[in-house]
């Protein structure tokens, strides 16, 4: 018996064999497989309104979904946002950890801002993110959230809404460092 066997409190096996005399199955799994949804939240740098211009804000969304698929393998289920912080809903890819693929859709899309004009050639994002898994059952309450961005924010401010969030998911937050 290995230590292995012990652990997972599995019977030893002679020749291969359960107790009951068939063959044991195969301890491997021939693949690796995930679904796993996650919503990420990110704001501007000082909350500043750079993505103010509709039209703007669109094409971002459009650019960050992109990245999300060709670059980090994590296909977007929809990107939406306020003139300062963005709500992505993404499908996160097995193959790289929650910290890749934050940082590449922020560099990535701030690259693409800086470029764009002068006016935006000073954007930047803000240091951190929020990540929040989400549950194959409420894909589609998160989507319509996300959606409803602009409405919601009539009456939420984006501090609010980060802290209703990690309220909701059990994070405990320490404001001294949470707004840059």
């Amino acid at each position: 018996m290995t230590a292995q066997d012990e652990v997972l409190g599995n019977q030893s096996t002679k020749n291969n064999q359960v107790p009951t005399g068939r063959p044991c199955p195969s301890r491997t799994m021939p693949q690796s497989l995930a679904n796993v949804a996650v919503h990420f939240v990110f704001s501007t740098k000082d909350r500043k309104p750079w993505l103010r211009n509709a039209e703007l804000r669109d094409e971002l969304f459009a650019y960050m979904s992109t990245i999300l698929r060709n670059n980090v393998d994590s296909p977007a289920i929809i990107v939406n946002g306020v003139e300062d912080h963005v709500h992505i809903l993404c499908s996160l890819s097995r193959k790289f950890a929650i910290m890749k693929v934050v940082q590449e859709a922020k560099t990535e899309t701030s690259k693409w801002l800086k470029r764009l004009s002068r006016e935006t050639a000073d954007f930047a994002w803000q240091g951190g993110y929020g990540a929040f898994s989400v549950s194959q059952s409420n894909i589609a309450k998160v989507r319509d959230y996300i959606q409803k961005q602009e409405e919601h924010h009539k009456r939420m401010t984006f501090q609010d809404e980060l802290r209703e969030l990690c309220r909701r998911h059990q994070i405990e937050i320490d404001e001294r460092y949470i707004w840059d």
